[in-house]
């Protein structure tokens, strides 16, 4: 069991060795569940799950990570 701090805008930090072994990175999704006074997080789907499965729309998974990050950011303005 591996033990994080909370800093004060309530934000931890994964252990290094945490995120290579759940191959995390940044801009990963983690899905949070509470249940009984327990916290578990758990790796969320990103679009690197669906590399093979998804049709080929004439760019790569990296191309079309950053045009729906551009695009939800322009969404969120």
């Amino acid at each position: 069991m591996k033990a994080v701090k909370i800093l004060p805008k309530g934000q931890i930090t994964l252990p290094k060795e945490v995120r290579e072994d759940l191959g995390l990175r940044v801009g990963d999704t983690l899905l949070l569940e509470e249940s009984r006074g327990e916290i578990v997080l758990k790796k969320g789907k990103t679009i690197f799950d669906y590399a093979g499965a998804l049709p080929n729309l004439g760019m790569t998974i990296e191309e079309m990570r950053e045009r729906a990050i551009e695009k939800a950011a322009r969404e969120d303005a």
